[in-house]
């Protein structure tokens, strides 16, 4: 369809009636490429900036009319990502892969602003971003004489997280029944777990149901931190 020939042709003259047929033809469809690549552009900006783009009849000023309206805010967008960047941290929302992939995304996006992170530079700040219980992690990186790629960094995390999710399982209990704590039907129990270091007792009283199978006669419950 010729959409870009307007932006990949100089406008021709505009014929006369002595031009000929092959001029005619020519400016016809440089002029028809215009209209439509103007048209689609429009169709494509946001109509809360739209208004403030000036009018124009051809495509080409038309976009060097954008790319003037917002070329001041390529400063503005840069110190953005650069605080985003700064203070980001790996928490439980997202995995971390997720995570190193968004860092990586705002460092491409600040190398098309032309402020260049080196690969190294990313990989301490992604180290850096992870939270406390990859403490180990670090200082197996910071002893291993060789410098892992971003690729290397994010498979060597991935596994890392995978290991912690295994060690970090939450363990059941069995708690039993005590002679002589019957009252009216329901058994009456002991609840016990660790709060700050202190043994911490809660009584119960209910129908002696599991937490996990949901079957009664036996109770389960789960440790906490």
């Amino acid at each position: 369809m010729d959409l870009d020939l307007a932006l990949r042709v100089d406008e021709p003259p505009i014929p006369i009636e002595s031009s000929s047929l092959i001029d005619k033809n020519t400016y016809e469809r440089w002029e028809r490429s215009n209209r439509l690549s103007l048209m689609l552009i429009k169709s494509h900006v946001s109509k809360s900036i739209r208004g403030s783009i000036p009018e124009c009849d051809k495509v080409k000023d038309y976009i060097k009319a954008i790319e003037e309206q917002f070329v001041s805010s390529d400063k503005a967008l840069a110190s953005t990502l650069m605080n985003k960047l700064s203070v980001m941290k790996h928490g439980k929302s997202k995995s971390v892969r997720e995570h190193i992939m968004e860092m990586r995304d705002i460092a491409a996006q600040l190398k098309y602003l032309e402020i260049e992170i080196s690969e190294s530079f990313l990989v301490h700040f992604i180290l850096n971003s992870l939270p406390t219980e990859y403490g180990q992690f670090k200082i197996s990186y910071n002893t291993h004489k060789e410098k892992w790629s971003i690729n290397e960094l994010l498979t060597m995390c991935v596994q890392e997280e995978e290991r912690l999710k295994h060690e970090n399982i939450e363990s059941a209990h069995f708690v039993t029944q005590r002679k002589g704590q019957w009252k009216k039907g329901k058994s009456v129990g002991i609840n016990k777990w660790k709060k700050d270091g202190k043994a911490t007792f809660k009584r119960y009283k209910d129908d002696d149901t599991c937490f996990f199978c949901k079957k009664k006669g036996h109770k389960w419950t789960r440790s906490l931190p």
